[in-house]
């Protein structure tokens, strides 16, 4: 009776949970490392992990390429058919050779880095403590007087000069700009282009050059072809009824027609900019004279026309000067422990300063007791110390956790700083 007793209440009993491990500590997730596209400070849009650049004002290179690649599309679509059996095949062949190179110059030219000059650090003048020449301390006293903001270098027999970029932080290179529209210093910048929606440079002046003229070629072939297929077709019923039966036709003329002034001029004047070896932006400024014999003769000019061809054209293409997949090296404040010197150590350090402070001054009333006016402790003395031991570590403290990291000495209350 008991063993039944015994055992209906252990069946009722609920069981007992078995001892669980103590929780493991889970290692602290480490932060994602950023690229340099993801902090670039222009104002730039980048993709495919910052391997394509262009400008954040976009929208009008979506409008050429629309107008490029619609009106193409209308001319292959309604007008080749008819041209490859009345004339040759070559037609289309030709057509389509000639999209391939607008379009891969145009992409080129858009989604590149044109010759971006890299910002210098916020410390200083590209790196250093100093911005343009003057020290931190000559500058806070004003003990000198701010130098130039403009350098000359001798290049060629004429003096280039170098200006500073208070948004770069930099001399910039001869023939750099600061776009207004990027935010971004340009090497040898020609100017911003809105139709390909990125600045031209150093490194895509070639291909926007390219560009140019592989369109003005293209206009030029779908306005001649499609009027020869209207002429074609007019031979038979009218030109009326030509337009009738391809309507898209009329749509290409219209475009071509429209467009092919403005696409021809620019070609042209980009062509006499090559040949004396010049840029938009010093064009527009009259920088240099392409004579020889004035004082302000081009000194990038070769000589001759060819040589200023090979020169813009054929010259070797350098590298761009921005590290965009790079890694961003984290910064001491950031990744150093903010509980390592924080306000709670900071305030033990005071604590710690005044208990010794105190103690030193009962000491002193201790030694000097019989006479009553060397109980006061000299209060000169006391900022020494004071400023020594107490507020000179916590002066070093607070420094070294904003990232200063300077050596502190103090004397007579009066604390000099050097930087490391």
């Amino acid at each position: 009776m008991k063993d039944c007793e015994y055992s209906q209440i252990a069946q009722g009993c609920p069981a007992t949970p078995p001892p669980r491990d103590p929780p493991r500590d889970s290692p602290p997730r480490r932060s994602r490392r950023r690229r340099k596209w993801e902090v670039f400070p222009g104002k730039n849009r980048f993709a495919c992990d910052g391997r394509i650049m262009t400008s954040r004002q976009s929208g009008v290179f979506y409008l050429t390429l629309g107008l490029i690649t619609g009106t193409s599309g209308l001319f292959f679509a309604f007008d080749c058919p008819y041209l490859c059996v009345t004339l040759s095949p070559a037609v289309p062949a030709c057509g389509c050779v000639l999209v391939t190179v607008v379009l891969l110059a145009l992409l080129r030219t858009a989604l590149t880095d044109p010759g971006v000059v890299p910002r210098a650090p916020p410390g200083g003048l590209e790196g250093g403590g100093d911005t343009l020449g003057v020290s931190a301390s000559a500058a806070a006293g004003g003990s000198c007087r701010a130098p130039s903001r403009v350098k000359e270098v001798l290049l060629n027999g004429q003096l280039v000069p170098l200006r500073y970029c208070y948004t770069c932080h930099a001399f910039r290179p001869p023939r750099a700009s600061h776009c207004s529209v990027c935010d971004n210093c340009v090497e040898r910048f020609d100017h911003h282009c809105p139709w390909v929606g990125n600045c031209v440079g150093v490194r895509n002046y070639r291909s926007f050059f390219l560009f140019l003229t592989s369109l003005s070629l293209l206009t030029l072939y779908i306005f001649s072809f499609t009027l020869t297929h209207l002429v074609l077709r007019s031979r038979r019923a009218g030109f009326v009824s030509a337009l009738k039966e391809s309507p898209a036709s009329a749509v290409e003329l219209l475009v071509c027609f429209l467009s092919v002034w403005s696409v021809l001029g620019l070609s042209g004047f980009h062509t006499y900019l090559v040949m004396v070896n010049q840029t938009t932006n010093e064009d527009m400024k009259k920088s240099w004279s392409n004579r020889k014999g004035r004082d302000n003769f081009n000194p990038y000019s070769g000589g001759g026309l060819l040589h200023n061809c090979a020169q813009v054209l054929c010259a070797p293409l350098q590298p761009s000067l921005l590290d965009l997949r790079g890694f961003v090296v984290p910064d001491i404040a950031e990744t150093s422990n903010s509980s390592t010197l924080g306000m709670q150590p900071l305030n033990a350090l005071a604590r710690a300063d005044d208990e010794d402070t105190e103690r030193r001054r009962r000491r002193s009333c201790d030694d000097d007791g019989d006479d009553e006016d060397d109980d006061d402790v000299d209060d000169d003395d006391v900022d020494d110390d004071d400023v020594e031991r107490g507020g000179g570590a916590v002066l070093v403290a607070i420094l070294h956790h904003s990232g200063a990291f300077p050596v502190a000495t103090a004397r007579r209350g009066a604390v000099k700083m050097s930087a490391v």
